[in-house]
């Protein structure tokens, strides 16, 4: 049985089959090459354990691995301390473990843009490492994230409802690229790569419309994570106009109000999750946003220069890309979904 999340555990505590997903990391999921430099950046509320297992990994693969520790940043997206974004540049592989992640900061473009691959893998434990990487097929995963995308861009309209009341329309791009890509391309080969397990679609942004409840978790701010009450934000052309639903809602609004920046109530983006070694919430929203059948959407349209991001969880989504449905109050209905799903072997398909 898996310990709560905050609960320490010893060194020895799945070390075998930490060793087994660091491998797999470093071999698979952002694969390196022997004499490549890799850069792990952590904060001080990293788990250490991940960290040193997944430089002992790239050790082991032939690279040369550099860990950088800095203090935990008041939110994310700010830019660390220059020494560590100087590091960066010079890297060939940026693997990120820091819960306040540097993605969307001026580091990682210019990171991006010098040829870096960086992988986001803010906040990850022992735990979230095994069940999200090291139990996975990843093969299967991307092949998940290619057929999301691809239907999702058939359409015209995305419309989203929730049992606990989204109803949300949304635009998807007619010139977006036609197959998935890795997110954030540089100009020198170096791109942004996330956790498997989500997909999007690109949207045109001013298109989102209607009512959007977040009944799973929402973070940052540092005093959310999981849910006690649904979040309900309502939304005109691709903008936060209100936000209604008690105590959480308000310390929800009172985090964005505190930017004074208009970008910050702009809806960036929406994903699907289904990495299959996330069944429950946590908390942590690196693996929240993977939840299988959830849906997730960032507030904060940082592509247009926003101070921050957040991230919000829909649970039990009903998904239609215009006539053809996706998804039934979070389990997956079309055809060439569904037989994904049962070659991953998830539970109830």
């Amino acid at each position: 049985m898996a310990p709560a999340v905050g609960t320490e555990t010893g060194a020895e505590y799945l070390s075998l089959e930490l060793a087994a997903a660091a491998r797999k990391l470093v071999e698979e999921a952002m694969p390196v090459q022997p004499g490549e430099q890799v850069v792990i950046t952590a904060d001080t509320s990293s788990d250490e354990r991940v960290v040193r297992a997944t430089a002992q990994a790239a050790y082991a693969a032939g690279a040369t691995p550099t860990i950088i520790w800095y203090e935990t940043l008041p939110n994310p997206c700010q830019d660390p301390p220059p020494p560590v974004a100087r590091a960066l540049i010079g890297a060939d592989v940026w693997i990120e473990f820091a819960v306040t992640y540097i993605l969307y900061s001026n580091a990682q473009r210019e990171a991006i843009a010098a040829g870096c691959r960086y992988f986001c893998l803010s906040g990850m434990d022992v735990a979230m490492m095994v069940r999200t990487i090291g139990k996975v097929n990843y093969p299967l995963l991307d092949e998940m994230a290619n057929a999301l995308y691809e239907l999702s861009h058939q359409a015209k309209e995305i419309h989203i409802t929730s049992p606990a009341g989204t109803d949300l329309i949304v635009q998807p791009d007619p010139q977006a690229p036609p197959t998935f890509t890795q997110m954030g391309a540089g100009e020198g080969g170096g791109y942004s790569q996330m956790l498997a397990g989500q997909s999007w679609f690109e949207e045109l942004a001013d298109t989102f419309n209607g009512t959007l409840v977040f009944d799973g978790a929402i973070w940052p701010p540092a005093e959310l994570g999981l849910l006690s009450n649904p979040v309900s934000i309502a939304i005109e052309k691709g903008r936060v106009v209100g936000i209604d639903g008690g105590a959480e809602a308000r310390t929800f609004q009172r985090w964005l109000d505190s930017f004074d920046d208009s970008m910050m109530y702009l809806v960036d983006h929406s994903c699907y999750g289904f990495n299959p070694g996330v069944t429950c919430l946590t908390g942590r929203i690196l693996e929240d946003e993977r939840l299988f059948g959830c849906m997730q959407f960032g507030i904060g349209r940082t592509r247009a220069g926003a101070a921050s991001h957040t991230d919000g969880i829909v649970t039990s989504p009903s998904v239609w890309a215009d006539e053809v449905q996706l998804e039934n109050e979070g389990m997956y209905v079309h055809p060439r979904l569904v037989e994904l799903c049962k070659e991953m072997g998830v539970s109830g398909y």
